[in-house]
């Protein structure tokens, strides 16, 4: 049995007022907080898609308060980011390393190489291997992808690692 009206804010109607009541304090709120650096604005607006895909939840005498409890959320969330993201920004990356120039240039011919081989591939091939490789997805998962069944999505890797094997050999 549905809810009635009062019960929540998925009426339009009821929802857009809301919006319009509401938008521009919200929007304050998190600026005055915040500063504009982190966005606000766009806060604001997640905050108020979060209350319409989550409006048979809320009551209308909680929707103000569901609101900016999901606006302070999203910027502190984003204020724990950017704190993350200085701290790896501190950390300086190794200005050496244990192998030799002569390793390197081996290792970017090889992985020339492979490219070179991944782009003889054919293209059913080339995107089963790379979806099932490069991205982690399980066989299912490209099968369902691309409709076709999870035999033909384990020939085409097991064609395109064949392939690759006997090419790079070559070389």
């Amino acid at each position: 049995m549905p809810k009635s009206l009062q019960d929540n804010i998925c009426n339009e109607v009821m929802f857009s007022s809301f919006f319009k009541k509401h938008y521009q304090s919200l929007y304050s709120y998190l600026y005055y907080k915040f500063g504009d650096y982190l966005n606000p604005e766009d806060k604001t607006q997640e905050a108020f898609t979060k209350l319409w895909q989550n409006c048979g939840k809320v009551k209308p005498e909680k929707a103000k308060s569901y609101v900016f409890t999901i606006g302070n959320n999203m910027m502190l969330n984003e204020v724990k980011h950017h704190k993350v993201v200085l701290q790896h920004q501190k950390i300086k990356p190794k200005s050496h390393t244990n192998e030799s120039p002569e390793f390197l240039m081996q290792e970017q011919e090889y992985l020339q190489k492979l490219q070179r081989a991944i782009g003889n591939l054919t293209e059913s091939e080339r995107t089963a291997f790379l979806m099932n490789r490069v991205e982690g997805k399980r066989h299912k998962e490209i099968a369902a992808i691309l409709e076709i069944s999870t035999k033909a999505v384990e020939k085409r890797i097991y064609r395109a690692l064949s392939k690759l094997r006997q090419e790079i050999e070559e070389l």
